[in-house]
């Protein structure tokens, strides 16, 4: 009796789970919005320490009068749309007028990046201080290394994934297979999965999906950015190191971000 009530319920588990698999959606046109949230406590504090003037009586006064006026993080937003195998992450500009001293490159948004994902390849308008360059090279590959923790983002079941990039900046990533494109915020994809949060711990920021949009999304909506001084990723570096040559500490601080 045991028997036949185990195979009927089996049966039954079976038969909603195609039910649940017919009726699932996968997303695989849309727009999501994104949040970017940098700690500028922690950000400027590395700043004059990079600077070596962290430990004098001007600094540590000026720290301390921004802390007590700011707040500890500043946001910013950007979007990513999504269809036809391509992604476009643009990003939407501060309606807050930044002030001069504190235009820390950490705190500016200097990519508008078209990948295409089948071909591996991107298109990247990269703002560097007053000069724009476009980039067309292939896409970052990233050595992802997938664990067993979850989250929820913008309503979305993720997994998160690790990994090293650039010799020392390590990412933290979360992932949904229920929207089927391999994308991500700036530069970040090659998982299983569009990835709705990024998180770089040591260096203090956060991108993390407020809303996913479900949408058809037409070419027109897909195009590459196409004003700037066109190079690739090794002209790129070798433009950068030749001008922070002179910059000392902060030379690779500004060339990690920069190249992120």
């Amino acid at each position: 009796m045991n028997k036949i009530k185990n195979i009927i319920i089996i049966l039954l588990l079976a038969t909603l789970h195609k039910s649940y698999a017919q009726h699932t959606r996968f997303v695989t046109q849309g727009t999501i919005e994104f949040e970017k949230r940098i700690n500028t406590f922690a950000l400027i504090k590395k700043q004059m320490e990079l600077w070596g003037n962290s430990d004098n009586v001007f600094s540590k006064t000026f720290v301390e009068n921004y802390q007590k006026n700011n707040p500890q993080f500043k946001l910013q937003k950007s979007k990513l749309t999504f269809g036809n195998s391509k992604t476009l992450f643009t990003p939407i500009e501060d309606a807050v007028i930044s002030n001069g001293f504190l235009d820390l490159i950490q705190f500016q948004q200097n990519n508008t990046i078209l990948t295409k994902l089948n071909e591996g390849t991107s298109t990247v308008l990269k703002k560097v201080y007053e000069q724009n360059y476009l980039i067309n090279d292939s896409t970052r590959k990233i050595n992802w290394k997938i664990t067993d923790e979850f989250r929820d983002i913008a309503g979305y079941n993720c997994r998160r994934a690790n990994a090293l990039i650039m010799d020392s900046v390590y990412v933290v990533a979360f992932y949904t297979d229920e929207i089927a494109v391999s994308g991500g915020p700036e530069g970040f994809s090659g998982l299983p999965g569009m990835i709705l949060g990024v998180a770089l711990p040591y260096e203090h920021v956060t991108w993390f999906a407020t809303s996913v949009s479900d949408q058809p999304i037409t070419d027109d909506k897909l195009k590459a950015p196409t004003k700037g001084k066109a190079v690739n990723h090794k002209q790129l570096y070798d433009i950068l190191k030749s001008a922070f040559k002179d910059w000392g500490k902060t030379a690779n601080e500004n060339y990690k971000w920069f190249t992120l």
